[in-house]
């Protein structure tokens, strides 16, 4: 009677409790090296950090082109899982079949040695394969799926927002644009300009910026709801913790005010470190080992203790009075740059911060105008290490004071009818935030390069693979 080969994933082969007599894996070979009568083949498949070590005895009928597989190459593996001879691993498999589906040769650029972060962006259609961005990678998908947790465990009601928008929500004019008009000859009306009218969709129209404005219509039908998706800037900035395409999560909420906002904010940072701590702990081990050596410790911290709150006025006053010299200057009026941010969390409070009450100049015409007149309901979520990682506030819910927030940043309250009608029809008080999910992810891992945990980066001058 003939085997039945069952397939199974490297991890689910190496979690075993019990051998197998007949089994199937498949993947990439990270090493192989031959003894007298066997070739020890390390193998992977992207489902675990470790390797499965398959050892192929001299009698395979293709046991030459065995010997001939070098790292990269990828096969089908067939046999017997049994406990391990070796040290450092549980199981082993006695391969009966060895398929060679692709070849590598010496050029493959993932040889068994170590790479910097920097080479690996050059080649990041292949980095995944190697340990560390196999770690990062696997991390994300887990910490995208925490996050849909999080929302549907509270009732929140997953929306998907538009891509393609005519409204510049944040204001500050970092736009792309989208458009079908022949940039050699375009349309133009009498005093010379681009007439947008004339095109694809009859107006100007961008790649979003945020999911705000159409998650909060939706907010004031079902009470909660979240977006999670593409953000694009057209922000000429090359630090390592901004890009211009990342993922933006934008929970909205009707009946709830700053205070509740900011209790959301906390719970959703804590929850999802808790989860990645729980879920993800061998790529965990990896990131402390050899990218942030605090990181389980900074991690821990976040989780077991409550986060500082401080006004954005106070928060101005300690910068002011720290003695330490900053890069930027420490005024009121002006906004928190990251060392500012960092030496809060970092020296300061040393826990996550959470600063809120802005001052109305600096921040955009949504946000609810507080009673002394001078400051918005804003708050901005800041942690160890990265800085700002939630920015969010309480909406302005009365239409007067929206119309007059919407001139004073120069903007035409009939470009925005539909949003109006929202303070027309059954206002509610509404809150909402947005977590930047690569920083999240960056804070978690420890990574520190924004295009580190992005799997093909979009940055200025680069949008390469």
């Amino acid at each position: 009677m003939t085997s039945v080969f069952s397939p199974i994933r490297v991890k689910d082969a190496l979690e075993r409790s019990e051998p197998l007599s007949a089994i199937q894996v498949q993947g990439w070979v990270r090493t192989r090296r031959d003894s007298k009568d066997f070739s020890f083949i390390e193998l992977n498949d992207g489902s675990s950090l470790r390797n499965l070590q398959i050892i192929a005895k001299n009698t395979l009928s293709n046991y030459g082109a065995v010997q001939r597989l070098t790292t990269g190459a990828s096969v089908i593996v067939q046999g017997e899982l049994v406990p391990s001879q070796g040290k450092g691993q549980n199981w082993e498999v006695l391969a009966e079949h060895v398929e060679i589906v692709g070849v590598t040769d010496d050029t493959y650029p993932l040889q068994k040695k170590g790479h910097t972060p920097e080479f690996l962006r050059e080649i990041a259609h292949l980095r995944p394969r190697s340990n560390l961005f196999g770690c990062v990678f696997r991390v994300r998908s887990r910490l995208a799926f925490a996050i849909h947790q999080f929302f549907q465990e509270r009732g929140f009601i997953y929306i998907h927002t538009p891509i393609i928008t005519g409204s510049d929500c944040e204001g500050a004019g970092e736009l792309f644009r989208v458009t079908t008009i022949d940039a050699k000859s375009p349309p133009r009306r009498r005093d010379g300009n681009i007439d947008y009218a004339k095109d694809f969709f009859a107006r100007s129209t961008y790649l979003t910026v945020s999911g705000q404005l159409e998650a909060e219509a939706f907010a004031c039908a079902l009470s909660k709801v979240y977006t999670f998706g593409p953000t694009f800037r057209a922000e000429n900035s090359n630090t390592s913790r901004h890009a211009n395409e990342f993922w933006m999560i934008e929970p909205e909420m009707a009946f709830c005010d700053l205070r509740g906002n900011m209790d959301l904010a906390e719970q959703i940072v804590k929850y999802l470190i808790y989860d990645i701590r729980s879920n993800c702990v061998e790529e965990l081990e990896l990131f402390a080992k050899f990218v942030d050596k605090d990181l389980l410790a900074r991690l821990d911290f976040v989780v077991e203790r409550p986060f500082q709150r401080v006004t954005y006025t106070d928060a101005i006053d300690l910068l002011s009075k720290s003695g330490e010299k900053f890069e930027f200057p420490v005024a009121y009026g002006l906004n928190l740059q990251s060392e500012h941010e960092r030496w809060l969390t970092e020296k300061h409070f040393k826990c996550p911060v959470t600063v809120f009450n802005y001052p109305k100049e600096i921040k955009p015409f949504y946000m609810r105008l507080n009673d002394d007149d001078k400051t918005v309901t804003a708050m901005d979520l800041l942690v160890p290490g990265i800085g700002e990682i939630v920015g969010g506030s309480q909406r302005e819910e009365r239409l007067d004071m929206l119309e007059a927030n919407m001139r004073r940043h120069k903007m035409d309250p009939a470009d925005y009818k539909w949003y109006l009608d929202l303070r027309r029809y059954g206002t509610v008080p509404h809150s909402g935030f947005g977590l930047g999910f690569e920083r999240m992810l960056m804070f978690i891992t420890g990574v520190s390069n924004i295009r580190d945990v992005i799997p093909f980066a979009r940055t200025p001058g680069s949008a390469e693979f």
